[in-house]
């Protein structure tokens, strides 16, 4: 029987990163289903307005107008309906404090933007084959921070 397709959300606000990420995914030829947005508020409205079809992951940059990564976060977790969505923090920020705000607040993983396209496809890779219910059983800062 073959697996549903893996519903990915990406918000950033960086038209050029979104166009590499939607690259990548596409290299990997993985079965997919990939819905951007350009900010917080964007995924937020569409996420309640799609409860019925909920992504499995969501990849969210921290800076972005409207609605940044952190605040988009907290309304996440702190809802009873979507809060078991995985969610990676995707942002070129490598600072402590956001990686420790957004562990506190509940991401599943940090990813920092990578360099290369190599480096993202493997990071993206690496992220969409993890086994989510095992990382989170055990999730801790060790295993919180991807690095690539």
């Amino acid at each position: 029987m073959l697996q549903d397709r893996l519903r990915i959300n990406l918000t950033d606000d960086d038209v050029d990163d979104r166009l590499f990420f939607e690259e990548a995914i596409n290299d990997l030829k993985m079965n997919t289903e990939l819905t951007t947005f350009c900010h917080g508020a964007e995924l937020m409205e569409f996420l309640n307005a799609n409860l019925a079809n909920k992504p499995d992951l969501i990849f969210l940059d921290l800076n972005m107008p409207i609605m940044n990564g952190m605040e988009c976060l907290q309304q996440i977790k702190s809802s009873p309906l979507l809060k078991d969505i995985v969610v990676a923090i995707y942002s070129t920020s490598s600072s402590e404090k956001d990686i420790e705000d957004t562990f506190i607040k509940g991401a599943d993983i940090y990813l920092t933007k990578p360099s290369s396209f190599t480096e993202l496809k493997n990071a993206i890779q690496r992220v969409l084959k993890m086994n989510w219910q095992y990382h989170t059983s055990s999730l801790n800062k060790e295993n919180f921070l991807l690095r690539v």
